[in-house]
C-alpha cells in the first residue's frame, strides 16, 4: 500500500483543490473508512489555523483540538461526516456536514450542541448479557438494553463522554432526512416514500423538499432534526467565504483610518492660520 495520496485521485468528500500541487496527506487509520478526511486538511486547508503540517504537529501537542470530545494528536486522523471538531481554548465548535456534491463542510454550532453527535445505526446484534450492540456509521459501538427499539437505518444522538443514547429518530416516512452522498448529496428534505426493491438492490427513498422531490439510494439517507438544519441555516458559513469577510473588514478598516488621517490634516492647517492671524 502505497504511502503516498495524491489530490487528484482523493475522494470527492475531501475539501482540498486538487491542482494547486500534486500530493496532499494520507488519512490513517480509523473512523468513516475512505471517506475520512485527515484532520490536517481541516486545519490548515479549510479553517486556515496552520500553515503547515509541522505547525499542526505542534497545534496538536498543546491538547486544545479534541474529536467527539477526545483530544487528539494525530494529523492524520480522519475526520468524517456528524463528527464534532472542538477548539476548546478559541470555544469554537463545528459539525462535519454533507455540503453540495458529497463536499464536506465545518458547520459552527454551540457549546451545548458540541457535547453530543449523531449516528446512523448500521448494524444491530446482540451481545453477551443479553443487551443489543449498535453498530454506527463511523464504527462506534453502542450498547443498549434488549427492550429498547432502536433499529438498522435510525438515528442516533449519542453523549460524547458517556456514549449514552439521549436522542433517538426513527427511519420512517414523515421523518426529516439528509442526503449524505451521490448526485443529491447535501440536500435535506421529508422522507415521502420508502419504495422496498426486491431483490439484492438498493432500496430507493423519495424525498420532498417544498414542492420539489426527489429519489435517492436508501444508504445516502440519514434521519436528522430540525436543529441541524437550523444551526446550518443560521451559522453555516464556508471557510474561504469567512477568511474573505475578516479581509474585507481589514481593508475597510484600513480605509477609514486614511480617512481620518486625510480630515485631520486641513483641520490642523486651518488652526495654524487661525493661529497666524491672531500672532498678527
Amino acid at each position: 500500500m502505497s504511502n503516498h495520496q495524491k489530490r487528484l485521485s482523493v475522494p470527492n468528500s475531501w475539501p482540498v483543490e486538487r491542482k494547486t500541487a500534486t500530493f496532499t496527506v494520507k488519512a490513517g487509520a480509523g473512523p468513516h473508512g475512505e471517506s475520512g478526511v485527515p484532520l490536517l486538511i481541516l486545519l490548515r486547508d479549510v479553517l486556515g489555523y496552520v500553515g503547515n503540517e509541522k505547525e499542526a504537529r505542534y497545534a496538536l501537542r498543546q491538547g486544545s483540538v479534541s474529536v467527539n470530545g477526545g483530544t487528539v494528536s494525530d494529523v492524520q486522523r480522519p475526520v468524517g461526516i456528524f463528527d464534532i471538531l472542538s477548539f476548546d481554548e478559541r470555544e469554537e465548535y463545528y459539525r462535519v456536514f454533507p455540503d453540495e456534491g458529497g463536499r464536506l463542510t465545518l458547520v459552527p454550532i454551540d457549546a451545548d450542541a458540541a457535547e453530543s453527535r449523531l449516528g446512523k445505526v448500521v448494524r444491530k446484534g446482540t451481545v453477551s448479557g443479553g443487551d443489543v450492540q449498535l453498530t454506527l456509521h463511523d464504527g462506534t459501538n453502542v450498547r443498549v438494553e434488549s427492550d429498547t427499539e432502536y433499529s438498522n437505518k435510525d438515528s442516533l444522538v449519542v453523549d460524547n463522554e458517556t456514549k449514552a443514547v439521549v436522542a433517538h429518530f426513527p427511519y420512517e416516512e414523515g421523518a426529516l432526512a439528509v442526503v449524505v452522498d451521490g448526485q443529491h448529496a447535501g440536500e435535506t428534505g421529508t422522507v415521502d416514500e420508502i419504495q422496498v426493491t426486491m431483490g439484492s438492490g438498493s432500496n430507493t427513498v423519495r424525498l420532498a423538499s417544498g414542492e420539489d422531490t426527489f429519489e435517492t439510494v436508501e444508504e445516502y439517507v440519514v434521519v436528522i432534526d430540525e436543529n441541524f438544519t437550523d444551526d446550518e441555516d443560521a451559522d453555516g458559513v464556508d471557510a474561504d467565504e469567512e477568511a474573505d469577510e475578516v479581509d474585507a473588514d481589514e481593508e475597510a478598516d484600513e480605509v477609514d483610518d486614511g480617512d481620518d488621517e486625510s480630515d485631520a490634516e486641513p483641520a490642523e492647517e486651518s488652526d495654524n492660520a487661525d493661529d497666524g492671524g491672531d500672532d498678527e
